[in-house]
């Protein structure tokens, strides 16, 4: 009888430690410093205005006002650190060529039609830009605008030569930078840990297993961004007709469990930003805002605009 009475009162007090953490988490941790604060993130520039990840699909996104701009890093034979989103060449230039293995002065333009990965057949048509941009290009005509940075593979010098960039032009506190590669994420913040790194995979697994046994209030992150997928957009992607049950289930599961609005909020009221991507349309940018997230990532920068616009949900100060 003393036992269940001291495992009860034991689990109690567990439970409503938990809860009062989870709702007021500054009572155990410092609020994480924001130095800016992002709600209408582009997505590769733009892909569905533009051609993804050009010069013109950023200065695009800028001139609309967009908050953030997210890209994606490779590096070349000549170790030039150039945006662009694919290890190989030939989705996006028709060339079968690894980056790595080409000299920047020798990478191909972009191909003048591209498909939008995020939205089920479609296409992007660009203008004159086709250009694989570097890095530096973006840093110098952007000097103000947050940057979100996907260090696309595992290499020590790629993220070197990154950190070194951001470091020369003074945009520590203007970037996030990281990869669902766990790997990729702790050499990032062992080469710089003053640039705020996002959830890898593993990370996010684990802040869902944190959270859902009542123990994400009493555990320190050093993250400061959680960027992650809606599950339910996959029916924006395939052909729903052609998912499977199994597939549904899962998807289904998977939003259940990462949609959640207390999440969000406790994760906010630490100072960690929440992003969710691809979103395309308005009844996902609604529910994304309507679950608290700090931010949405999408192809089309001027659609986000108009619903943001239309819905007063003003840039965050």
């Amino acid at each position: 009888m003393c036992a269940a009475v001291y495992v009860l009162s034991t689990v109690t007090g567990y439970v409503l430690t938990s809860a009062l953490l989870l709702k007021c988490p500054t009572l155990l941790h410092r609020r994480k410093r924001e130095p800016f604060l992002s709600r209408h993130i582009s997505h590769r520039g733009g892909a569905g205005e533009n051609l993804e990840n050009t010069m013109a699909a950023f200065k695009h996104a800028v001139n609309l006002g967009t908050d953030m701009l997210e890209l994606d890093c490779h590096l070349t034979q000549d170790e030039e650190v150039v945006v662009s989103h694919d290890a190989n060449l030939k989705r996006a230039t028709g060339i079968n060529a690894q980056i790595s293995d080409v000299a920047y002065a020798a990478l191909p333009p972009y191909l003048c039609k591209l498909g939008v990965t995020f939205q089920r057949e479609c296409f992007c048509e660009g203008g004159e830009d086709k250009r694989i941009p570097l890095l530096r290009d973006v840093f110098d005509a952007f000097p103000n605008t947050p940057v979100n940075i996907d260090i696309k593979v595992n290499n020590d010098t790629l993220i070197k030569k990154v950190s070194e960039l951001v470091v020369k032009y003074d945009r520590e506190h203007l970037t996030v930078w990281g990869n669902a590669n766990n790997q990729i994420v702790k050499k990032c913040y062992k080469e710089n840990p003053r640039i705020p790194v996002l959830f890898s995979f593993p990370r996010v697994l684990q802040l869902l297993g944190l959270f859902y046994t009542g123990l994400l209030p009493f555990v320190p992150l050093k993250e400061q961004f959680l960027e992650i997928p809606m599950p339910s957009i996959i029916t924006k992607i395939k052909d729903p007709d052609g998912l499977t049950r199994s597939q549904r289930f899962i998807t289904w599961l998977a939003d259940t469990l990462l949609m959640r609005k207390t999440l969000f909020k406790h994760l906010t009221a630490r100072g960690i930003q929440v992003y969710v991507w691809v979103l395309n349309d308005e009844e996902d940018f609604r529910r994304a805002f309507d679950l608290g997230a700090t931010g949405v990532m999408t192809d089309f920068p001027t659609r986000l605009k108009g619903f943001m616009d239309g819905n007063g949900l003003s840039k965050l100060q």
